[in-house]
């Protein structure tokens, strides 16, 4: 199978179609009604009650992968029965190497993307004990007036080059940040930022090329 590797600062757009966001719903139902475990975000109240899109978000962004490389669809929503799949939400093997895969997905208000955009990544999350996690894949859904969704998707961040401090940078809990339109947050936790420019592009094959709405982008 032909494969293109893109420079970086390039990624590609895709639509979602009807059936994968049906299926996510369905997912995502049946595991809010089973799966009473926590979150990440449980300790902030606000966030608290957008539970079921941050999961509907996550899920959503498995199944476009998924479909996009060949690969099962997740047969749950927000991890394995337990709600526990150590970061490893696809195993994809090669020749050289296995990638255990941690998709990482975002809902923005549009596809423009710029270069100094950044994916957050809680430090809890990068060390837990057993994780199994070697990269992460950072996918972006918008809303399209007349295409519907679309999902923008950036590529691979190298796990362990963002633990060696090689990408990403690393800030404490506490730590306030200032927002592109100036307004500002504090860090609940210890919390890695990776810059979409330092993201490594995704591998795109002539079926993804044959996807509904493909193209190629540039980050702005």
């Amino acid at each position: 199978m032909e494969q293109i590797v893109l420079n970086n600062g390039t990624f590609i757009q895709i639509s979602v179609s009807d059936e994968q966001k049906f299926f996510a719903r369905q997912l995502v139902n049946h595991s809010i009604r089973h799966h009473h475990i926590s979150n990440i975000w449980d300790k902030n109240e606000d966030r608290l009650a957008q539970t079921r899109m941050m999961r509907f978000t996550g899920t959503l962004g498995e199944i476009v992968f998924a479909d996009c490389y060949h690969l099962p669809r997740p047969a749950r929503s927000f991890g394995a029965t337990d709600g526990q799949d150590w970061g490893q939400d696809f195993l994809i093997r090669s020749d050289a190497e296995n990638f255990a895969v941690d998709i990482k997905s975002m809902k923005r208000r549009s596809g423009i993307l710029a270069g100094d955009y950044v994916l957050n990544i809680p430090s809890s999350q990068l060390h837990r004990p057993g994780s199994k996690t070697s990269h992460y894949f950072c996918i972006s859904f918008h809303q399209s007036d007349t295409e519907g969704t679309i999902a923008s998707l950036l590529g691979f961040i190298d796990k362990h080059a963002l633990e060696n401090g090689e990408t990403g940078k690393l800030f404490h809990a506490g730590t306030k940040r200032t927002r592109a339109d100036g307004s500002t947050f504090s860090f609940n936790e210890a919390t890695y930022e990776v810059l979409f420019s330092d993201i490594a592009p995704p591998v795109v094959t002539n079926s993804v090329r044959r996807i509904k709405g493909f193209r190629m982008c540039e980050l702005k």
